[in-house]
């Protein structure tokens, strides 16, 4: 992939961040921690020229006031698809509804909820999608980890 991502669509962003899991999920294994996943999930996008932020804060804003909460996007590619990494028995409908609002929040159009403590890592993947029906609300409070490219 070209290492301007930013030309790229949602879609083969996509693309490569499955590619991208599976070839990690093939190494790694199953029954690790989410951190240890997170960090060679984004050592291999990055090693496909695609631009990872880490960790990213998200901000709510309630009748005009911005919310420090705390809420933290795993990882956004391109600054165009979220990822939301799990290492747990079962993904519950909960991690779901989280990584839809996120999209709403940030707003982007693609999500991916990927859960590495699967023996097949299709079974674990939940592709999200939003249509943008909101306003923009990604105002980081500070830079994301790992913003270099």
């Amino acid at each position: 992939m070209n290492s301007d991502d930013s030309e790229s669509t949602e879609e083969e962003l996509g693309k490569a961040v499955l590619d991208a899991a599976f070839k990690v999920h093939t190494t790694l294994g199953p029954g690790l921690l989410e951190s240890v996943y997170e960090s060679a999930l984004a050592v291999e996008l990055r090693k496909r020229g695609l631009h990872v932020e880490t960790q990213v804060p998200i901000t709510v804003t309630y009748e005009g006031e911005r919310l420090e909460v705390g809420f933290r996007a795993d990882m956004l590619v391109g600054r165009k698809v979220l990822i939301e990494l799990k290492s747990v028995e079962s993904v519950t409908p909960l991690f779901k509804k989280i990584t839809t609002n996120y999209l709403k929040l940030i707003p982007l159009k693609l999500g991916f909820l990927i859960n590495f403590n699967e023996t097949h890592l299709k079974d674990g993947i939940t592709r999200v999608v939003n249509g943008l029906e909101g306003k923009s609300f990604f105002q980081p409070s500070r830079p994301p980890r790992d913003s270099q490219p």
